[in-house]
């Protein structure tokens, strides 16, 4: 399919294809990084309470002009924060200076303490109940609730016992990681899919793989652009790429369209080239049912 600039939600909204990710952005340089993005013709921003840069992504959102309305912004409930949903809300409402959020998704389905820890006495099913009544009691608020980094095990839970069905699931996705039982699960239940690391995460090592090399030579683009694009050339998923460099914010733009073979070609690296950058063991809750990559 050609590449899309929207995804359409189940709640009706439309979540601009591209968005900008602010995972480990340095503090000092996410506020530059998102005014740039937004004045450069981005429309999606995604934060997260854990990244410890909301108030940096408000402060770029002002500076950028653009009018609040017309950007798509996304942050997630924090794992130590499950059990206080209620003031969690507030808290990213208050740091963003926004007063709603477009998209508010669960970080991880690991329940954890303080002091980073897994916490046994709560079951991560009830903070999505509470952020359903949020969801319900304050469309002010909340445009749209989701979750981040849940595996087919998980997805099935969910959806077995919720009332609201996530919007989105934000989860690693690239061709070292396509992660084709979840993405399958999700587009087969009206979930979109938000892929982040395209390029492979810290070192982008996808830039350099083979076969991404080869097919930017066919289109005359830079292997970034691949790997960005090929998500934009699939159903329902949307991408975030991360740089804080103007050039790179730039160059991550670029969204071509992708013929069917090669995106296949591209699907094929995993079987000689897997790996996950951001493994969920480290949650301490184990692998929260994901299979390696595939």
């Amino acid at each position: 399919m050609p590449a899309s600039k929207f995804v359409k939600l189940n709640t009706g909204a439309e979540m601009p294809t591209l968005g900008l990710g602010t995972w480990r952005s340095k503090p000092g340089e996410v506020e530059h990084a998102v005014e740039f993005a937004l004045k450069n013709g981005y429309r999606n921003i995604d934060t997260a309470t854990a990244y410890g840069n909301e108030a940096e992504v408000g402060q770029g959102i002002k500076k950028s002009g653009v009018p609040r309305e017309n950007i798509f912004l996304t942050t997630k409930l924090n794992n130590p924060d499950m059990g206080r949903s209620k003031e969690a809300l507030e808290y990213s409402l208050k740091q963003l200076d926004t007063p709603y959020l477009d998209l508010w998704l669960m970080h991880w389905p690991a329940p954890m303490t303080s002091n980073g820890g897994p916490d046994k006495s709560i079951d991560w099913l009830d903070t999505w109940h509470e952020m359903e009544k949020l969801y319900k009691a304050h469309p002010d608020k909340l445009k749209a609730i989701g979750v981040s980094n849940f595996s087919v095990e998980y997805l099935n839970r969910l959806l077995a016992n919720c009332d609201v069905v996530p919007a989105v699931n934000q989860i690693e996705l690239h061709p070292s990681c396509p992660q084709q039982q979840v993405v399958d699960l999700c587009i087969s239940k009206g979930i979109a899919v938000t892929g982040y690391s395209p390029l492979g995460s810290d070192g982008a090592p996808l830039l350099k793989n083979p076969v991404v090399v080869k097919i930017a030579e066919k289109y005359g683009v830079k292997p970034g652009t691949i790997l960005i694009s090929m998500h934009a050339n699939r159903p329902n998923v949307n991408v975030l790429p991360k740089s804080v460099t103007n050039e790179r914010i730039l160059a991550n733009a670029t969204i071509i369209d992708i013929e069917p073979a090669d995106i296949a070609e591209l699907n094929e690296i995993v079987k000689t080239a897997p790996f996950r950058a951001c493994h969920p063991n480290w949650t301490g809750w184990g692998n929260l049912g994901f299979t390696e990559c595939v």
